[in-house]
């Protein structure tokens, strides 16, 4: 099996030092870039599997570098690495795309179990060609079908999607923003509503299962709970 490529950016230089050996002993293979401006010349040069980035960096913070990743790759999963902990940081980060907000100070198991995590579902997403199942359905997401019994139900292929991302997000909160912009393609008013009568169509495609619910957790985005 290949070694798990992470580009870590971190500007603390015995910070990043020891969390690079830290991985390293543990047979993942990491760039260490000390600022954002390297981190992003790394990223362009060979794709990582993940990315774990610092907020504050010279010359590009780690928002910034989000940013600009997101721009051309919605899917490599990014972990931000930082002491900056207010409410607001936080959804500003995950509202750039960000897959996880990981506090200084941490334990590098935590770390490494939320990294294989995000991995693993890149991995399903990329594997999902057989049916899931759902609660007492089965959801098919590229033949776009729910199943209940012997009945299917078509899904539109936005539908679709937006099912898959709150599956691999299940029991967890999915940033209302990364939806937008992976899906809809931008976060503008329009297409927030868009999203809400999207979510609403597949409540009630979901409806004859009450264990599963689909809960907008204000401020953030919705969860999937199953």
């Amino acid at each position: 099996m290949s070694k798990i490529n992470v580009l870590l950016a971190e500007d603390e230089l015995a910070l990043g030092m020891i969390i690079q050996e830290s991985l390293e002993s543990r047979d993942f293979k990491v760039r260490l870039c000390a600022d954002g401006q390297k981190a992003w010349e790394s990223y362009q040069g060979q794709k990582p599997d993940v990315l774990v980035l610092d907020v504050m960096m010279p010359k590009k913070d780690g928002f910034s570098l989000a940013a600009e990743i997101r721009k051309i790759d919605p899917h490599t999963p990014i972990i931000f690495l930082t002491s900056k902990s207010q409410t607001e940081d936080v959804v500003k980060g995950f509202g750039l795309g960000a897959n996880d907000y990981v506090r200084k100070p941490f334990s590098m198991e935590e770390l490494i179990v939320r990294i294989k995590a995000h991995l693993d579902k890149i991995r399903v997403r990329q594997s999902q060609s057989d049916w899931i199942t759902l609660g007492k359905y089965e959801f098919h997401p590229t033949r776009q079908l729910l199943k209940l019994g012997e009945i299917e139900t078509p899904l539109t292929a936005r539908e679709s999607q937006l099912l898959q991302m709150l599956l691999e997000n299940a029991n967890d909160i999915t940033d209302r923003t990364l939806i937008l912009n992976q899906i809809w393609g931008s976060d503008d008013f329009f297409n927030a509503r868009s999203m809400d009568v999207f979510i609403t169509k597949i409540r009630k495609k979901l409806q004859d299962d009450p264990a599963i619910k689909i809960l907008n957790v204000r401020g953030y985005g919705f969860k999937l709970v199953c």
